[in-house]
């Protein structure tokens, strides 16, 4: 086993204000999608703007803030809600959910795409290959934070660790650097590559869809479920039930794309 690198989870004191860690990686994360999504404009050959860059990630941002708060209660505490509805404002407690962040951020960018005279298809398109980074500093806001740890691990993995955080004090898999590795720098390395060169509009999203929900469900074999809920369906966790309709709807976006439409056109 190796030693759980004990980080506090705040990274600046300021008198009563608190600067954590988690917060600033989601301002990493608007950070550099903020920077790609400007660069990807500066290529588009004004199809885009920087300003309509700016616009977007403001909508998507409400979107995530929103829908993974709203997700978070509705897929995983909603007895909590139904006891206590003041629950759902409290995000000083945490809990953010992906898939309800994913569903606020589709809802953002249908807004702006129709509100900007753009296809929805071709704003997804626009805004996928931004997200991975975001995901994967998420991921290194759980590690730091001691929390959403991974199953029990044989002691004898050389990278299994005992989180202070776990009562059980068992040494488990670092399941939040396995979603690092994977949701952040796999899926950003194969988005970015595979939206360089044009492809039939919807494509680039279905393969966001597939290859998150891909990971994403492969990872919950070792991230340990919801202590509430347990899994859900025989083996199936919460996590990979929801992750996959991601697979399906993806596949199907992808084949649908490629059959019916001409690169570039498609005003969906």
């Amino acid at each position: 086993m190796v030693h759980y690198p004990a980080i506090d989870p705040v990274a600046v004191h300021l008198g009563p204000l608190k600067i954590h860690w988690y917060g600033l990686m989601y301002l990493g994360g608007l950070a550099a999608a903020w920077w790609l999504g400007n660069r990807r404009a500066r290529a588009s050959q004004g199809q885009w703007t920087e300003q309509q860059v700016s616009d977007l990630l403001y909508f998507g941002f409400i979107g995530v803030i929103l829908g993974g708060r709203l997700g978070y209660v509705i897929f995983y505490h909603f007895d909590l809600f139904l006891a206590d509805p003041v629950y759902l404002v409290r995000i000083w407690e945490g809990g953010m959910s992906f898939h309800g962040g994913l569903i606020g951020v589709a809802l953002a960018l249908l807004y702006f795409a129709r509100h900007n005279n753009k296809g929805f298809l071709e704003v997804g398109d626009f805004v996928a290959p931004l997200v991975p980074i975001g995901l994967g500093l998420g991921r290194i806001g759980n590690f730091i934070n001691g929390e959403l740890w991974g199953r029990e691990a044989d002691p004898s993995l050389p990278w299994a660790m005992v989180f202070p955080n776990d009562p059980l004090q068992l040494p488990r898999h670092p399941s939040q650097l396995y979603e690092f590795l994977l949701e952040g720098v796999v899926l950003f390395t194969l988005m970015w590559w595979f939206s360089r060169k044009p492809r039939p509009s919807g494509t680039v999203s279905a393969l966001f869809l597939m290859a998150y929900g891909l990971f994403r469900f492969a990872v919950e074999f070792f991230r340990e479920p919801d202590a509430h809920l347990g899994t859900i369906i025989s083996w199936l966790t919460m996590g990979q039930l929801l992750s996959l309709p991601m697979v399906v709807a993806g596949l199907l976006l992808f084949v649908w794309s490629q059959k019916t439409q001409v690169r570039g056109t498609s005003k969906i």
